[in-house]
């Protein structure tokens, strides 16, 4: 079975390895290919990095050479998705003092990707600005420091000086290849991340969010529908009824039936000496004693007639919600203040955690929780939930497995059900500041783990990297990486695949 596993993963590599080279080839000879196009493949190229709150910029450029056209290939990236800009114009400006020289791109000669022809008329300092334009929008982009030579010779040669240092097992990722995937880069973050205590958490119904119904008679139950747990229910449905009938003792049925009675005798009662009353043949008293027993006689009648008809009690819905138990039987019978059915109508959600005696001396300095959805298998803050802490326990409950529980109070959420469990990481303020990556930049092998770093755009470079406390969402990076180390944090475990193809392929890199 192994064999099969490691062949079947020889011929993904071999597949990738081929399918890359045959690209390369292809895109060779595309009229709208990269800009490598007509120049030696190893030709020595300026390189430009850029980022703004809205794009990446990504340049490569010939040498600038005073009355030489130069290609410049500009490749535009949206910061919020990692994917190419697609449907803008382009203005590529070299200013030099008063020299200004423009050329307009109205669409891209492939998504993302801008191929520019200029030639530079002065040399010296020059500014590059990139001007795009989008159906609401125009930014700009500024490179400074770009020189214009007088010659060719000069030109290559300061532009080999500036090339990327050399790095040993460098990956080729193009810009092409990161934007049909989930992909994105990130500069380490300094964050206050304090002790994170990692725990499983229930998921209950708020407590003000449920109500079990009981019975308020004897007798036998009858659905009027089906109930099921999770079936839908609005306030005052009818769920079923608890009939009586034929009972010797505490017949409900007999007692709605004699309490009708009573209340229309008692009012015919009241009616006629209330008329007579006005003949003067019968006296005030008695028509303020009738009218005593007539109202007795409809207090409890309409009390009966609120719950009970001629059939028994009838049970209504307290409210919109869901069924969560149905705690009786069709045909059972059952007694007075026996729990019937539980109506839950969750506008909120408690989170229980309960976590080790060993971390009482944090509690008073949570502020905040990461929880995992199992649904989803996302992790989400406690803001993102409108949540919030709403107590911790002060001591040790044997019932509790001498655990210590942790409440917060989160909005409903399709992600979460009412009695799963979760995993939970607490988090903790601390006065320190760390330096922190997401989750998803790490890469774990044998133990060990690693991030690729950025050199460029284009180019990464897998570094082994040592951490410390994560919750869930980052990581504490404690060597490794510095805070101008951009990194990848989507897409990692496909540019780990893309080194394997690199080894094998010569040619992969660029297949623009």
């Amino acid at each position: 079975m192994k064999k099969i596993i490691l062949y079947a993963f020889a011929g993904i590599v071999l597949f990738a390895a081929c399918n890359k080279k045959s690209e390369h080839n292809h895109d060779a000879h595309s009229d709208h290919g990269h800009a490598h196009e007509g120049h030696h493949h190893d030709a020595v190229k300026l390189l430009f990095t850029e980022y703004t709150d809205d794009y990446e910029l990504f340049v490569e450029a010939d040498p600038f050479v005073k009355g030489h056209t130069t290609q410049v290939l500009a490749h535009f990236t949206s910061i919020k998705d990692f994917k190419p800009l697609s449907n803008a114009s382009v203005t590529l400006s070299l200013i030099n003092g008063k020299n200004v020289l423009s050329k307009t791109l109205n669409k891209p000669n492939k998504p993302g990707i801008y191929k520019f022809s200029i030639s530079p008329k002065v040399n010296g300092a020059t500014q590059m600005v990139f001007e795009i334009k989008e159906a609401k929008s125009t930014k700009k982009i500024s490179i400074n420091n770009v020189s214009v030579y007088g010659d060719e010779h000069t030109a290559i040669h300061i532009a080999e000086k500036k090339q990327p240092k050399k790095v040993v097992g460098a990956i080729n990722f193009t810009k092409e290849q990161s934007w049909k995937i989930d992909f994105a880069t990130v500069f380490p973050k300094k964050q206050e991340l304090g002790q994170v205590i990692k725990s499983t958490a229930q998921v209950l119904p708020g407590q003000t969010s449920e109500l079990i119904v009981t019975a308020k008679t004897n007798g036998v139950v009858r659905y009027n529908k089906h109930l099921l747990e999770g079936q839908k229910v609005n306030k005052g449905d009818i769920l079923l009824s608890i009939s009586g009938n034929g009972l010797v003792d505490d017949n409900a049925e007999l007692r709605y039936a004699e309490a009708k009675a009573n209340f229309e005798l008692a009012k015919s009662v009241y009616d006629r000496k209330l008329a007579l009353s006005k003949e003067q043949i019968v006296s005030e008293k008695e028509v303020e004693t009738a009218k005593t027993e007539y109202a007795k006689a409809e207090a409890i009648f309409n009390n009966l007639k609120k719950n009970f008809t001629k059939n028994g009690q009838v049970v209504i819905s307290p409210y919109s919600g869901n069924i969560k138990h149905v705690l009786v039987n069709n045909g059972q019978y059952i007694q007075v203040g026996t729990p019937i059915l539980c109506v839950a109508n969750s506008n909120n959600f408690i989170v229980k955690a309960e976590i080790q005696q060993k971390y009482y001396p944090y509690l008073t300095q949570i502020y905040s929780a990461n929880i995992k959805s199992l649904i989803d298998n996302k992790i989400y803050t406690l803001d993102q939930l409108n949540g919030k802490i709403i107590s911790y326990g002060k001591y040790i409950d044997e019932d509790e497995g001498y655990l210590l529980p942790v409440n917060f109070m989160i909005e409903a959420n399709d992600a979460f059900l009412p009695g799963s469990f979760n995993d939970i990481y607490i988090k903790t303020k601390s006065k320190n500041k760390l330096t922190t990556i997401p989750n998803t930049a790490l890469i774990e092998e044998q133990g060990n783990y690693f991030v690729f770093v950025q050199i460029t755009p284009e180019m990464f470079e897998k570094r082994e990297v040592k951490i410390g406390v994560s919750d869930g969402i980052d990581t504490e990076i404690i060597s490794g990486l510095n805070s101008n180390s951009r990194v990848v944090s989507k897409g990692a475990v496909i540019v780990k695949l893309a080194a394997v193809s690199n080894t094998l392929d010569p040619h992969a890199g660029h297949v623009h």
